[in-house]
């Protein structure tokens, strides 16, 4: 039988372990709490990308030449030595009763005026542009606007354009001695754009049937 003096020391041996138990109990509530909390956001911030995303990719399809949803059927790769760039890419397929029809790869092309600007790139089953969006960019007002609104024709002069048309050596600017035109007073956007979608279409070419092959993510 203990002893009053010895109950009365284990009294805060048992008052420690009770708190000790108490904070692990909040520890692991919180611990949960923050995974839930992590991945509610990682679901919402995959919605909303996938929301924002579902207009410009659907605009470059035709809606007639596929079966399946390309927004669902998407790869992440990553290939520096063809895009140029270590971000991630996205891979958007088209297919038709489970047969190719196009990719849609959004890439970055990094040597923008003010910085890296987002692309859009739809390319058919054999290597020819069905078109290009621009999706995000921090270019001046003035220079955004050649391709948004001023001259919104220039984004729509690269359908139908592939690797071979024209020649590689010529996906430039004509003060390059390229094919493509600049902007009025602007040289360093357009050349970076067309540098980009170039790069979209060698990586789409060097890698087309790997491409296909993978699963969806």
């Amino acid at each position: 039988m203990a002893t009053p003096t010895e109950e009365f020391a284990g009294r805060p041996r048992r008052a420690i372990a009770r708190s000790a138990a108490a904070l692990a109990a909040i520890g692991a509530v919180l611990s949960l709490a923050a995974v839930v909390l992590a991945q509610v956001t990682r679901d919402r911030v995959a919605r909303n990308e996938r929301s924002w995303i579902k207009q410009p990719l659907y605009a470059l399809l035709d809606p007639a030449s596929y079966d399946n949803d390309p927004l669902a059927d998407r790869i992440v790769i990553q290939s520096r030595d063809l895009l140029g760039v270590s971000i991630p890419a996205t891979v958007y397929r088209a297919r038709r009763r489970g047969a190719p029809v196009a990719a849609v790869i959004q890439s970055v092309a990094p040597e923008g005026y003010r910085g890296p600007i987002e692309l859009l790139v739809a390319v058919r089953w054999d290597g020819a542009l069905l078109g290009v969006q621009v999706l995000r960019h921090n270019e001046t007002p003035g220079l955004g606007d050649a391709f948004e609104t001023r001259e919104a024709g220039w984004l729509q002069a690269f359908r139908g354009l592939s690797l071979s048309n024209p020649p590689q050596n010529r996906w430039t600017v004509r003060k390059e001695g390229g094919d493509f035109d600049a902007f009025t007073g602007a040289t360093v956007t357009p050349r970076a754009i067309v540098k980009g979608v170039r790069r979209a279409l060698e990586f789409y070419r060097a890698d087309r049937d790997r491409l296909f092959a993978a699963d969806a993510q």
